[in-house]
């Protein structure tokens, strides 16, 4: 169940010049299997299948990419993994934490590379972000002072709000440090938080509720595999009550969220590929260390800005790297 993206890859790869490669061009005519475990099939991957084409490995030529996608089906993640382990792929690449975690509980061999973990140390993936220990490494979506950051960027955009609810998923280990994060912060800034809980859909509704009952001025939403899955659903729901809303991810300002402020996660998958490169060359997963993000975006949708009566400083304007207009 090959992607669209990885089908549409292998055709842009086609007459392209691939430079490196090497340690003896790999093992001499040897196809290399990597496994992707995702949430979502779409056009997020080519970062990643660009960075491979940079690094010299070509589709249907020195590599074959097996693509299994749960569809937001979480519950398909388990035999997913499993069959990416039957097909005895090199390696296993995963972009979020609870899909890191079913290839972990599926195999204690296989390389594994974490696109991008909330927190994979919290998580229990890794022993620690220089010494990884075990079958997985990669990139890291955690950074010092982010939900600190997403917080300060929402207080510039209604300086004079006082209460900020704060939606979360808490079956999510990676999460808990970012709410830690924004309590600190939050103090500093004088504003009051209101934690509310969303273990799954069904749950969205009342949390609204209770920002509407309590009266809070602003929204951020710490995104996860659950959450990101119903991003228009809480877009929406953001709308309806009129609350500007920072994310953790930008395909909510896709979805008519207000704005997020985040790692690139294209960034993060451009250079997952560097680590596929140096397993497929002989590196232990063990020794090299996880990276944390580098590049960070903020993206504003100025739709929603105009709908919510909201002007957009000139400050925050400038720090944009995308406004939808």
């Amino acid at each position: 169940m090959k992607s669209i993206v990885v089908k549409l890859a292998a055709a842009f790869i086609l007459g392209v010049f691939t430079p490196p490669l090497s340690a003896e061009a790999l093992q001499a005519g040897k196809v290399y299997r990597i496994g992707i475990l995702a949430n979502i099939s779409g056009g997020i991957w080519g970062p990643f299948i660009e960075g491979l084409r940079d690094l010299g490995y070509v589709e249907g030529q020195n590599i074959t990419i097996e693509f299994r996608s749960s569809e937001g089906k979480y519950e398909r993640l388990p035999d997913l993994a499993a069959e990416l382990v039957r097909l005895k792929v090199d390696v296993i690449v995963a972009p979020a934490n609870e899909n890191v975690v079913v290839a972990k509980q599926a195999t204690r061999t296989i390389p594994i590379i974490m696109a991008g973990s909330s927190d994979p140390v919290g998580s229990g993936l890794v022993t620690s972000l220089a010494r990884p220990g075990g079958n997985v490494t990669g990139l890291s979506l955690s950074a010092p002072g982010l939900a600190g950051k997403q917080l300060q960027l929402l207080k510039e955009i209604v300086p004079r709000v006082s209460k900020v609810a704060v939606l979360w998923n808490p079956t999510n280990r990676a999460v808990h440090s970012l709410l830690g994060e924004a309590k600190i912060a939050a103090r500093s800034l004088g504003v009051q938080l209101q934690i509310l809980e969303a273990r799954g859909p069904d749950e969205f509704q009342g949390a609204f509720t209770a920002m509407a009952r309590e009266r809070a001025g602003a929204l951020l939403v710490f995104s996860d595999g659950m959450i990101l899955l119903h991003r228009t659903r809480i877009a929406d729901s953001a709308a309806k009550s009129r609350l500007p809303a920072m994310y953790g991810r930008s395909e909510f300002v896709g979805a008519g969220g207000l704005m997020s402020y985040a790692p690139s996660l294209g960034d993060n998958l451009r250079r997952a590929a560097s680590y596929v490169d140096k397993i497929l060359k002989g590196a232990k997963p063990a020794d090299l260390p996880v990276e944390q993000p580098t590049k960070f975006d903020l993206v504003l949708n100025l739709k929603t800005a105009k709908a919510l009566g909201l002007p957009i400083p000139p400050s925050i304007l400038l720090q944009a790297n995308q406004v939808i207009e």
